[in-house]
């Protein structure tokens, strides 16, 4: 017959071991259910970045991207990529440079090639508000960052593996690269040898028979749509959407 004390204590014995175990899981639920509400967070922070920039709300894009950052220890450079994407979007060229910067320190591998690509148009871009400005040496030091920016890429970036890995499945990155890297090659080039402004030619006008005012509204018109097809030819492309 079995003893009734053995048996209490053995039961006792079993429940402290029950509640030791409850106690010392509670850490490991608890840091499992913080884990399962920052994927989640990610997910909807993600979302509400790509929906602003779909809409043009490029100040929105940033804000929620920002609230990918916090402990992110799945993707980090996620987060810096997105914000960046929001600010050169929105004309703040040199922070959307900090933040593709900040990206591209985080990232590793095949991560690298969107990153790149996107901090390349921002340099380039920078560039292009340099020349406007009347300031040449920037802007080719500029473009020159650009492009070193690419040339450092890993070999992996021109495989369809680093097209999966892009914002825009769709997305061709040895060509992106390609694209990218011609445009800044020319414009390195015409910086260094830019072209002689030309001489303005003497009107020819009739003594008897002056140009009328429309006729001068006209020509200065089209010279001035002449232009402006011109440099929309040279102007860089946008950045990729957010992740």
């Amino acid at each position: 017959m079995s003893d009734p004390a053995a048996l209490l204590r053995a039961n006792r014995r079993r429940r402290a071991i029950r509640r030791g175990i409850l106690v010392a899981s509670i850490p490991v639920l608890l840091v499992a259910l913080a884990a399962c509400v920052k994927v989640l967070s990610m997910y909807a922070f993600a979302y509400a970045s790509a929906a602003a920039y779909a809409t043009g709300d490029y100040p929105g894009t940033s804000a929620a991207a920002r609230g990918q950052e916090p402990v992110n220890v799945f993707e980090p450079w996620k987060a810096p990529f997105n914000v960046g994407v929001g600010l050169t979007a929105a004309g703040d060229l040199d922070g959307g440079r900090a933040a593709f910067e900040q990206a591209l320190a985080l990232a590793t591998g095949l991560e690298q090639c969107a990153v790149r690509v996107n901090l390349a148009i921002t340099l380039e871009r920078i560039g292009d508000r340099a020349q406007a400005a009347g300031d040449p040496q920037a802007a080719q030091t500029a473009w020159q960052e650009a492009l070193l920016v690419l040339r450092e890429a890993p070999e992996g970036c021109r495989t369809p593996e680093a097209d999966e890995n892009s914002p825009d499945p769709d997305q061709n990155m040895e060509d992106t690269l390609d694209e990218e890297e011609r445009r800044l090659r020319e414009k390195l080039e015409q910086g260094a040898n830019p072209t002689p402004p030309e001489e303005p030619e003497e009107p020819q006008q009739s003594p008897t028979e002056p140009e009328g005012l429309e006729e001068i509204e006209d020509l200065l018109q089209q010279g001035q749509d002449e232009r402006d097809e011109y440099h929309e030819g040279d102007e860089a492309p946008w950045t990729d959407r957010p992740w």
